[in-house]
């Protein structure tokens, strides 16, 4: 999609496609946890706080996919490596071992608590996973970000989202934000019925869960080929999730219906069988 970049955008966007907002100060924080909710019996809310957020964070209305680069302790210990950026990517203090780091989209930010809200899918393998199975607080974790922040447009009557595990604390900050006067409806693909959840309550948005267990591969693109979509051009597309299953979905709007790039965002978040994917590398964009 053709984003139109800006230094410092500001207000309601009302134009129709996404807006950048490029952050010039990269934030370095170790935070600490003050309290874990366990949401279903494979999704954990954390909740981060520490002397880093008293200035605030760069939490933006409708930037729903703001992501920032999660630091876990290295194995064995309580110890955080924090990198520093150089010309070439990150680098760290000599004899420092790799940090250990992956992205993850910005849950929430309350900025009456000082606290920031990440979430986490327990899958049973990885870093992170383990990290979030044992999860308390006191535990540390480095953040770093977000880069910038992606506004949406708001001025759509009609919104059609989508996307899996890794995608559900930005279906849940649409649910939250979209305007009153727009209506949405939200696809979201889990592993079975034990990990549903209310993302709302608002009566403009319906939620829809596609469980993997009963509609195998491929449920969350023949769900959404089966919505009666509006006639007129007044919607707006966002999908996430594992990029392969995301390409057919990306074609069906942009080649089959012939959608304009400005009203379809679909972003490749993880890639199977890659830990630590950097999701700017996939391009899902292309004709």
């Amino acid at each position: 999609m053709t984003l139109t970049r800006t230094k410092s955008w500001t207000g309601p966007n009302h134009t129709g496609e996404v807006q950048v907002n490029l952050i010039e100060n990269l934030g370095r924080r170790i935070l600490t946890v003050s309290r874990v909710e366990t949401l279903t019996p494979n999704y954990v809310r954390v909740y981060l706080t520490g002397d880093a957020l008293a200035g605030g964070f760069p939490y933006v209305h409708l930037a729903p996919t703001d992501h920032v680069k999660v630091l876990f302790p290295q194995p064995g210990t309580t110890e955080v490596v924090m990198p520093t950026r150089g010309p070439k990517g990150w680098v760290t203090e000599e004899g420092a071992p790799e940090p250990i780091l992956r992205d993850y989209t910005v849950r929430g930010w309350l900025p009456e608590t000082k606290e920031l809200i990440l979430e986490f899918v327990k899958h049973g393998h990885g870093v992170a996973s383990n990290w979030a199975a044992s999860a308390k607080a006191g535990d540390q974790l480095g953040v770093m970000g977000p880069r910038g922040n992606r506004v949406f447009p708001e001025n759509y009557a009609w919104y059609l989202l989508a996307g899996d595990e890794s995608v559900l604390p930005a279906l849940g900050r649409f649910a939250e934000e979209l305007p009153d006067a727009a209506r949405a409806h939200i696809f979201v693909e889990v592993a079975n019925a034990a990990e549903r959840r209310q993302l709302t309550d608002r009566s403009n948005v319906e939620v829809t869960w596609v469980l993997r267990d009963e509609e195998g591969d491929g449920g969350l693109e023949r769900a959404l080929r089966a919505v009666k979509l509006p006639e007129n051009d007044d919607w707006f597309v966002f999908a996430a999730g594992e990029a392969g299953a995301l390409k057919p979905i990306r074609d069906y709007f942009r080649l089959e219906l012939g959608l304009p790039r400005e009203r379809v965002s679909v972003d490749g978040y993880w890639k199977r069988g890659l830990a630590n994917l950097d999701h700017h590398s996939i391009n899902l964009d292309e004709d």
